[in-house]
């Protein structure tokens, strides 16, 4: 068993010495690639007594050759152990010159310097650095980086590394090499090149002080033309950082790289961002309005890194969400502000209240600032990232628009070149506030979902309003009991006919503080009986419980101004009768809407033109990940049964109005990534997965017109997948075939095509994915098809994945003992759905227990899966 020691957050030290340049050196050739590295080293001042020096290597990286000052070192007082190399002693201040040998067509694991496709590249965070040179690994020390790369120039025409590039000429043998200089120290994890056959997209941007920054997008040469969107997506992120945070880009040249074989999403490599294809390549015929969307929020994201990660960085992994949960935050208010608000803070709460949430109840939660780990790779996790910005949100919320500006001025202004944590970033704050946030900081340290019970009371003749709050937290991993969080929770009030209350701020929206165990808020002047609106916008991450009756909830859908709010009351709604009908389910009782819900729904129909974005939204059913987060013991055959009744019944019941709105919202004009078009397809493309929940000919012939006539990717998909979905067999086979042909030289649609047969709920997904598997589109190497097949099925497709005879399990166990020995990263993500285990029904329980149990029982593990498994075991 191939672990690691437990890292300790106590146990942090900071390192003895520092690094302060080190020169790069890159021969690539095609069997192997030498790595030369010169780093000039001193001993930290704090640490006088210091002689071993220590360096991390990964135990694949093979030694060439050292030099300390210039002299091969007696074999005496160098030691490999581990995954360090150690010297000892070493004096004061020294030149440590150091050759490697890396094979990156060997590298499956697409850590350090491997090959996509035929193009090198490079993926350093959080531990790859180690793979390609012995140095020291921590994001704590940060070094001036200059790199020169060597290549073929035939096969490798273009040469990029960090920062700016200084010189570059030809060698004989065909061969040319060029250097890059990095002014800005960085730790070893911001470390980025590529070397490739690749076109690039070029333009500029001004910045406010005038200077003129050259943007570069590269992809091979046939992606050339789904780069416009990520180039506009990009100049929007800089205008948009300069006016709301004051950033300006700080490099002559910002370049974003396209690649197809990538662990992540996108990484914020300085001056230099590697991408996933899946994040920047965007076209209308290629690409959905859920895939423009992404590129635009990622390639914000990784931009913004230029300062919320880069300038200022993490003094250790502990810290991840320092740079992540705050530039998530960054991209989530971009986001916000490029298209509709509301819609935005749906879509990152039904990330939060499904995932995360689900996370916080599980084997593997953490706090936002863990407290340790085995591997830092499992820890970039939905409570690092969306809890994360959700606890930066809250210190907004709670400081205000202004406050918190000035606090994220002194924070990048006192700590900029420096490796801080997140208690810099909230000391900060309190500089600039005035205000204690020491029980606010408790978001970091302690783990779960807290729990807030609201109960009220009316004074008629003293027109007064209480509101009680109870907080509480569960138990979780290594935290048995938990103290008060400091959370805000912002309150209206609505009067019998609708309007808002104004409160005593002069506002409709109040800000609570909540501190207490149990507190009591009191509301002066009311002078009829209000009802709650509580938690607008999804103030904090927090499950919240108050006792609405049915037709409180369908007043606040229709009533409330919070957009946020509309859309949970209908969810509430929906949700209660969800859970009476799966106990009639489960009882073997007929199943029936009632009328007063089917009207609901009527009437969000009839005003759907209003406002398409929301109404798309609130005319979707709680999907079935959020009813099993929300059950308490997961059925999930119920769960996809009475999803699917509801689904139906409310077509059968509403049809000429889904008929209605559909054709209303078809659009003539050439597609458009703009929020009103996006709206106007997203509630199209709702009732026509309504229609064709009916099985109706009329409506099969609608679709197949849709996918046929088409312009864009987002509505002819929206007609494959309520085809290939749907009753019709023949007509499903027909479509998925068509879409093959038309589109089975791109890789990304190919995704698509994959994605939705793996997650189609008919009986037999298992037998026709693991076809997939055969399938000449499908690469067992790229993260993007294995997530488009196995955890497509596994995580989206529960009434196959759980079936009663456990091969769901078996097939996902198979594929992690495969991948684990391929790519460990890739293989622990897999495991998440059966570390949920015991939120099922004590026979699937046993059965994903023993799956879990044979996996560890092989011996034979990564750290990434042991430390997984493990902990899902305990």
């Amino acid at each position: 068993m191939s672990v690691k020691p437990v890292i300790y957050l106590k146990d942090y030290t900071a390192p003895k010495f520092q690094i302060d340049s080190i020169a790069l050196r890159f021969d690539l050739e095609a069997e192997s690639t030498r790595v030369t590295s010169l780093l000039k080293v001193r001993r930290h001042p704090d640490f006088p007594e210091a002689t071993q020096l220590q360096l991390d290597g990964h135990e694949s990286l093979e030694l060439v050759g050292l030099r300390l000052n210039g002299q091969v070192p007696d074999s005496s007082l160098v030691r490999r152990q581990g995954e360090q190399l150690l010297l000892d002693p070493v004096p004061e201040v020294f030149d440590l010159e150091i050759e490697t040998r890396l094979y990156p067509a060997e590298n499956t694991a697409l850590e350090g310097l491997y090959l996509s496709d035929d193009m090198y590249c490079t993926q350093c965070e959080a531990e790859g650095f180690r793979r390609i040179t012995f140095y020291p690994d921590r994001p704590d020390v940060m070094s001036v980086f200059s790199t020169t790369l060597v290549a073929d120039k035939a096969r490798f025409p273009i040469l990029l590394s960090n920062g700016n590039p200084v010189e570059q000429g030809d060698l004989d043998g065909g061969r040319h090499w060029v250097t890059w200089q990095d002014p800005f120290p960085k730790p070893a994890y911001l470390f980025a090149l590529v070397a490739g056959d690749l076109s690039c997209l070029e333009d500029h941007f001004i910045t406010a002080s005038g200077r003129r920054v050259a943007l570069q997008i590269y992809a091979e040469r046939k992606d050339l033309e789904k780069l416009e969107h990520a180039m506009t997506a990009l100049k929007n992120a800089m205008r948009w950082d300069e006016q709301v945070y004051g950033r300006e880009y700080d490099l002559d040249i910002y370049m974003i790289v396209a690649v197809d074989f990538f662990n992540m999403g996108a990484m914020e490599n300085k001056g230099l961002n590697i991408f996933n294809t899946a994040c920047v390549l965007a076209h209308p015929r290629t690409t959905t309005d859920a895939g423009f969307q992404r590129v635009e929020s990622v390639v914000a994201h990784e931009y913004f890194h230029n300062w919320s990660g880069n300038r200022v960085t993490c003094r250790d992994w502990f810290q991840l969400s320092l740079k992540e949960g705050f530039t998530v935050f960054r991209d989530q208010s971009f986001s916000a502000d490029m298209h509709s608000a509301p819609v935005q803070r749906v879509d990152e709460v039904a990330i939060l209240r499904t995932a995360q949430f689900a996370e916080d109840a599980g084997p593997m939660a953490h706090p936002v600032r863990p407290a340790s780990f085995i591997e830092i790779s499992n820890f970039y996790t939905l409570t690092v990232y969306e809890k994360g910005a959700a606890v930066v949100r809250m210190l907004h919320t709670l400081l205000g628009a202004e406050t918190f500006r000035k606090g994220t001025d002194l924070y990048f202004d006192r700590h900029d070149g420096q490796a801080v944590t997140t208690d810099d970033f909230v000391k900060a704050m309190e500089d600039v506030s005035g205000r204690d946030l020491t029980q606010f900081k408790r978001w970091y340290s302690q783990a779960g979902t807290p729990r807030l019970e609201v109960t009220d009371e009316y004074d008629a003749v003293a027109q007064r309003y209480l509101l009680t709050v109870r907080q509480s937290c569960p138990p979780t991993p290594e935290q048995s009991e938990k103290v008060p969080f400091h959370l805000p929770l912002s309150v209206g009030l609505l009067r019998a006919d609708g309007q808002p209350f104004i409160l005593a701020t002069g506002q409709t929206t109040q800000l609570l503080e909540v501190t207490q165990a149990e507190q009591t808020f009191c509301f002066d002047g009311i002078d009829e009986q209000p009802l709650p609106s509580l938690l607008r916008d999804f103030s904090a991450p927090v499950k919240l419980s108050y006792a609405y009756t049915q037709q409180q909830l369908r007043f606040l859908l229709q009533h409330d101004e919070d957009g946020f709010n509309r859309w949970d009351a209908g969810q509430q709604l929906s949700m209660r009768l969800v859970q009476q009908l799966i106990e009639s389910f489960q009882r073997g009782e007929a199943l029936a809407l009632p009328k007063d819900y089917i009207d609901t729904w009527k009437a969000l129909l009839q005003n759907a033109s209003e406002d398409p974005a929301m109404s798309a939204l609130l005319l979707t059913l709680p999907s079935e990940a959020y009813i099993s987060e929300n059950a308490a013991v997961i059925d999930p055959v119920a769960i996809h049964h009475v999803r699917q009744f509801m689904r139906k019944t409310l077509a059968e019941a509403l049809e000429s109005s889904w008929l209605r709105v559909y054709q209303q919202h078809d659009g003539e004009q050439a597609y458009s990534p703009e929020a009103a078009e996006i709206a106007r397809r997203s509630l199209r493309n709702t009732c026509l997965g309504y229609l064709m929940a009916l099985d109706s000919p009329a409506h099969l012939a609608l679709a197949q017109q849709q996918f046929e006539t088409s312009d864009n990717m987002t509505d002819q998909f929206a007609a494959l997948v309520s085809v290939a979905h749907s009753g019709f067999r023949d007509s499903a086979d027909d479509i998925l075939t068509e879409f093959l042909n038309q589109w089975q030289h791109e890789s990304l649609v190919m995704n698509q095509w994959l994605m939705v047969q793996s997650t189609d709920p008919r009986p037999g997904a298992l037998s026709r994915v693991k076809q997939l598997l055969e399938h000449p589109v499908y690469d067992s190497r790229n993260p993007n098809k294995i997530r488009a097949v196995i955890a497509a099925f596994c995580q989206q497709n529960a009434v196959n994945f759980h079936a009663e005879d456990a091969s769901g399990y078996r097939f996902l166990a198979d594929h992690i003992l495969l991948l684990d020995k391929q790519n460990p990263q890739i293989a622990a993500r897999l495991l998440t759905p059966l570390t949920r285990w015991r939120r099922y029904a004590p026979a699937r329980q046993a059965q994903m227990q023993a799956q879990l149990q044979r996996i560890i029982d092989t011996g034979n593990l990564s750290g990434d899966v042991y430390e997984v498994v493990s902990k899902s075991l305990k």
